[in-house]
């Protein structure tokens, strides 16, 4: 059992057998979900598990409690992965009482469909306390990271704060490697990205306290360096910055030809002194992986074909994700290909032009099916235009 101090306990369990985290996210390392209990003259059970993993979880908290009554069951977090095991626990402690937000009440039916929680819920707010004896929990709202019912709370006495699912990541702690950024990374664009203005908010109430330890819902527990680290790069990513130098081209290709022209224009990007150019295809790379380098750079260069009078799907499919995500403050180059009707670069163009504060770099590259030797001056155009802007 690990402790995070002297008397809270990590309880939390991984899940090395899952495929797609929310049945999307590919999690080739597996998952943790983080559950945690602060043993004091009052008991707290910080969240549950997902019920995949609930019976494991179930004896590590009766491990934890060592024949003990739990008092209080916090609930951070709605989303099924952290709270699947409450009804259970609210049947099998019949003294505990589960303290969460009004809008979690609220999801309470939602979830548990007949169960009784009547006087058994004590809800709690932005600047409320819970006093355990030597801790006190201080809850701090942090709606909408990324559910609005969400809280999070700080052990005055340990210096802890308890994040829900920020600064959380993809892979089981089994797993945990010291590149924390990599899957923390392409975590927080695919799942709390939006929510940019949210968590600058949360962030300035962190600011406010002596944080010395995080501990999210996912991922390592963060003390030190990798603490602050963490934080820094929290600041950048929920302000919607480039975090590194480089250019992305992301392309969607059916029979080649864009797929030549997107690697023909990275071949010139770096001859002219690009510090990173990553190219990607939507088509077989993982979604994720490319949106969160999307965010990760501040220049993208979509490159697609023309299908069904539009666009092919994987390539709208990017963009799209990027606009749910609420994507902005970057530059795009564009190329678009077609054999008789060229139709991609007009559909890509209007998906961008909705994005906040994004600008559209020219020219705009047409090809023919295949790359000739005329398409290289336009090629050699944008990487130009391209290159000048990145000076």
């Amino acid at each position: 059992m690990n402790m995070i101090s002297e008397t809270i306990k990590y309880i939390g369990v991984d899940d090395l057998d899952i495929d797609l985290f929310e049945s999307q996210y590919v999690v080739p390392e597996g998952m943790s979900y983080n559950s945690y209990l602060i043993d004091d003259e009052k008991i707290a059970v910080l969240d549950t598990a997902d019920a995949r993993k609930g019976e494991e979880w179930k004896e590590n908290l009766k491990a934890a409690l060592n024949g003990r009554q739990p008092d209080y069951l916090v609930a951070h977090h709605m989303e099924p992965d952290h709270s699947a095991l409450i009804a259970w626990m609210m049947e099998t402690y019949p003294q505990v009482q589960l303290v969460c937000s009004a809008q979690a009440v609220k999801m309470l039916a939602n979830f548990f469909e007949g169960v009784d929680f009547t006087g058994r819920v004590v809800t709690v707010k932005e600047g409320d306390t819970l006093a355990l004896g030597r801790h006190t929990l201080q809850f701090i709202g942090a709606a909408m990271i990324h559910w609005p019912e969400v809280i999070m709370s700080y052990d005055t006495a340990d210096k802890v704060l308890f994040t829900a699912d920020a600064f959380g990541k993809f892979g089981a702690l089994v797993n945990e490697t010291d590149d924390w950024a990599c899957e923390a990374r392409r975590y927080y664009f695919n799942i709390c990205g939006k929510y940019g203005t949210q968590v600058q908010i949360a962030m300035k109430k962190m600011a406010a306290l002596d944080v010395q330890t995080i501990c999210p819902l996912h991922g390592p527990v963060l003390k030190g360096e990798p603490l602050a680290a963490a934080v820094k790069l929290y600041d950048t990513w929920s302000k919607y910055e480039p975090e590194s130098e480089g250019i992305l081209i992301a392309y969607a290709s059916i029979h080649g030809g864009t797929a030549e022209a997107a690697e023909r224009l990275g071949v010139l990007l770096r001859e002219k002194g690009a510090p990173k150019v990553v190219v990607s295809d939507l088509s077989r790379e993982d979604m994720a992986e490319v949106i969160e380098d999307a965010f990760r750079y501040p220049t993208v260069v979509v490159a697609a074909s023309s299908y069904d009078a539009g666009v092919f799907p994987v390539m709208h499919d990017f963009l799209y994700h990027l606009q749910i995500k609420n994507y902005q403050k970057r530059r795009f180059g564009i190329i678009e290909n077609g054999s008789w009707a060229p139709t991609a670069g007009k559909v890509m163009r209007t998906m961008i032009e909705a994005m906040k504060d994004c600008e559209i770099v020219e020219p705009m590259v047409t090809i023919r099916s295949r790359m000739k030797a005329g398409d290289e001056a336009q090629l050699q155009q944008l990487a130009d235009s391209l290159s000048d802007i990145a000076e």
